[in-house]
């Protein structure tokens, strides 16, 4: 197996451990761990930073770039979560690979939408309603549940529309994925000094965090553009589509929910119409 596909997988494995270890955080403020953990996985790209400073000048356009991606995407799920259901919220988080297919038109020049990718979105976009759906009981929860997926739904479109707008920015070392993290964590921790109650964490919760921050918001992103630029983006891509499927089955474990048949039925939708579109775009 190539090695890009390895540093991929390597990923995959990574972020579908995000909305888990979401889920046991989820006493701790937001913008406190979404900072802490953003940081710790910044500080993975010094010792590339010391042998060569070089890898950290980039353009301001950029570094604006990562910081919309990193911290926008992370903070709306972590919040997300806290609002919804868990699992329902990381299935519609999971709409991104779909989103990048779909929103490739309208924020790249040159490419065009076919039918086949209106086809996946539907089919998309009915397992996120069938994943809320079911999520509903008829109770005066269900404005917080909408709130919940709006935001799920926000941070699928941050990530979509990051992952596309770095290829309109000029070439970056995979190194320079630190600053990105570095700069978003210290801004979320700025906004948990101003907006949010200061918090005591234990030391099981320090221990998450460095997980958290070594790992899916670490580790991963490296991986991951490691894997992008030595392989066929094409077929990397395609295996982005394990994520939610590996992501949701952890999330079950974790939560100690059962296998209902409509959150089995909106993954296999949303999974099939991310593979669907992934073909379509490749073709």
């Amino acid at each position: 197996m190539p090695k890009s596909y390895l540093h991929a997988l390597g990923a995959i494995a990574l972020w579908a451990t995000l909305a888990s270890l979401g889920t046991a955080l989820s006493h701790v403020p937001p913008f406190l761990l979404t900072g802490l953990s953003l940081a710790i996985g910044g500080l993975l790209s010094l010792p590339s930073v010391l042998r060569d400073r070089a890898v950290w000048r980039i353009p301001p356009r950029t570094l604006a770039l990562g910081v919309y991606g990193l911290f926008g995407f992370h903070f709306l799920l972590f919040l997300a979560l806290r609002h919804a259901p868990p699992v329902e919220a990381n299935l519609v988080n999971y709409l991104w690979p779909l989103l990048m297919v779909v929103l490739a038109p309208v924020l790249l020049a040159g490419v065009s939408l076919r039918p086949a990718h209106l086809v996946a979105a539907l089919l998309g976009f009915t397992g996120a309603a069938i994943a809320i759906l079911g999520a509903r009981d008829g109770t005066a929860g269900a404005t917080t549940e909408t709130w919940g997926f709006a935001l799920a739904a926000g941070s699928a479109f941050i990530w979509s529309s990051y992952s596309l707008w770095t290829r309109r920015v000029p070439a970056f070392s995979t190194a320079a994925i630190g600053l990105f993290g570095l700069v978003s964590g210290m801004l979320s921790l700025a906004c948990h000094a101003v907006l949010e109650p200061s918090a005591s964490l234990s030391m099981r919760d320090w221990l998450l965090l460095a997980v958290c921050g070594l790992g899916p918001l670490g580790a991963a992103f490296y991986l991951w553009d490691m894997a992008l630029k030595g392989g066929d983006v094409r077929q990397i891509g395609i295996l982005s589509y394990l994520t939610p499927l590996a992501s949701t089955a952890l999330l079950l474990v974790v939560t100690g929910r059962p296998l209902s048949w409509t959150i089995a039925l909106a993954a296999a939708l949303i999974i099939s119409a991310a593979v669907l579109g992934a073909r379509t775009k490749s073709a």
